[in-house]
């Protein structure tokens, strides 16, 4: 059977909410030799991990535009903080779509910004390390921000996102409603999500397909996600997850493979 990886949720410091959308300490499972998926997620993480030997990393994930399916691997310990939308370039001195499908060591980013916050966390446990953001780094965050920019990404992530009794509207609408063209729009997406809006709003909509599929008949749920019918949700779901969703929940996946060594470059 395969796993997803499972995440528990933490409180996040108050200082922090603005900027990080969840912490909490992940899973493969209990049977790390059973293959695991990693979902589509259009959000930016650092993942605070702690080796066997004692070593602390401190990893950037970049937005993941296609599931991937891999062999079980135990983690010793290792604790994930989700940003919100907009705040990758104020904590990390990068646009979002410059991580999007990457896994980067936190040192390795350009700039003076992320290796002053390596070198900051390069000796904390994951726990402490998030206590050390609470504690330092809410004011940076606050003066390096562009509160306007900021703003315009999460009403723009919002409209595009699939809410109940809602859905995710056209580029062109949401672009009008912000007082913005449909380039700024894309380029506030680059830059604060890591993404393209269509491409988050496939994504948003898929992750939802997940969410609600034991529950809802397919033809029911494509209409509630914003789809044109069960077939378009099909196509789009076999596009972003490898396999249609008959053969994802019934375990008929691709082959797992490897995880892939960190990207660097």
């Amino acid at each position: 059977m395969t796993k997803t990886i499972s995440r528990q949720v933490l409180r996040t410091p108050e200082a922090l909410r603005p900027w990080v959308t969840g912490i909490g300490p992940v899973s493969v499972g209990a049977e790390p030799a059973e293959p695991y998926v990693h979902l589509p997620d259009a959000t930016t993480k650092l993942i605070f991990r702690l080796g066997e030997d004692g070593r602390r990393s401190t990893l950037v994930v970049g937005p993941r535009t296609r599931a991937s399916y891999h062999r079980g691997k135990r983690f010793v310990s290792c604790l994930e903080m989700r940003l919100t939308p907009g705040g990758t370039r104020p904590l990390l001195g990068v646009p979002a779509v410059e991580l999007a499908g990457r896994a980067v060591p936190l040192g390795d980013l350009p700039g003076g910004t992320a290796g002053r916050l390596a070198a900051e966390l390069g000796r904390l446990d994951p726990e402490d390390a998030v206590a050390h953001l609470a504690d330092v780094l809410s004011e940076r965050l606050a003066s390096a921000a562009d509160r306007s920019r900021t703003e315009l990404v999460r009403a723009g992530v919002d409209a595009m996102s699939v809410r109940a009794g809602r859905l995710p509207r056209p580029v062109g609408d949401v672009a009008r409603e912000l007082a913005v063209s449909e380039r700024q729009l894309r380029n506030l997406f680059a830059e604060g999500v890591g993404l393209s809006p269509k491409h988050y709003a496939r994504i948003d909509r898929v992750r939802t397909v997940l969410s609600h599929a034991v529950t809802h008949p397919w033809a029911e749920l494509a209409v509630a996600t914003g789809y044109y019918d069960q077939s378009h949700m099909t196509s789009d779901f076999r596009t972003l997850m490898g396999v249609p969703p008959r053969s994802f929940f019934t375990g008929r996946l691709p082959d797992p493979q490897p995880c892939r060594a960190v990207a660097r470059r």
